[in-house]
């Protein structure tokens, strides 16, 4: 059950951060239309930093959980490989839930500011009006599954660390 569960955790993570990459083309056009429009003197359309802007925002926060999962974020390998086991373990297994604990903390946070723009339906005016709550909307989100991640890592279900794997064998 629980490896269903993580099954469908990497489908709803992969999903986002394939949105993500789709996100990196639109930007890329709309900043070079943007700035060509201006080096002909002309006046470029004036939503084009404003949507740029929640995009870099969508970008980070929808890329997050799928970096958790395939162990893209830093880790200081050197030093946990010439740990013992029986510092290096249980210290993996405190990290991840104080991961896990500060992600739910965020998620929880995140979602109050989000709903208290939803129901107070305050604009973003900037270049264009945009609902206030659009800039937070990724955020309880992405949070909630990065701490399904570790989650997943501190019942045991997969390891963020390469000495877990097999992949590093008393390299020190």
């Amino acid at each position: 059950m629980l490896e269903l569960f993580d099954r469908l955790l990497g489908k709803t993570e992969r999903a986002l951060a394939y949105f993500a990459c789709a996100l990196i083309p639109c930007m890329f056009v709309m900043i070079t239309i943007d700035v060509s429009i201006r080096s002909f003197g002309l006046r470029p359309p004036l939503f084009t930093s404003s949507v740029v802007e929640y995009a870099l925002l969508y970008l980070a926060m929808c890329t997050a959980p799928w970096l958790v999962r395939e162990r893209g974020h830093v880790v200081i390998e050197a030093l946990i490989a010439i740990m013992p086991d029986a510092v290096r373990r249980p210290l993996a297994k405190l990290v991840y839930l104080v991961c896990a604990l500060a992600s739910f903390l965020f998620t929880y946070l995140c979602w109050g500011i989000f709903w208290a723009y939803w129901v107070g339906g305050e604009l973003d005016v900037r270049g264009v009006d945009m609902p206030y709550w659009l800039q937070f909307l990724p955020l309880p989100l992405c949070f909630a599954l990065i701490g399904l991640e570790f989650m997943m890592y501190l019942v045991g279900l997969r390891s963020y660390y390469t000495y877990d794997l097999g992949e590093v064998k008393d390299s020190v």
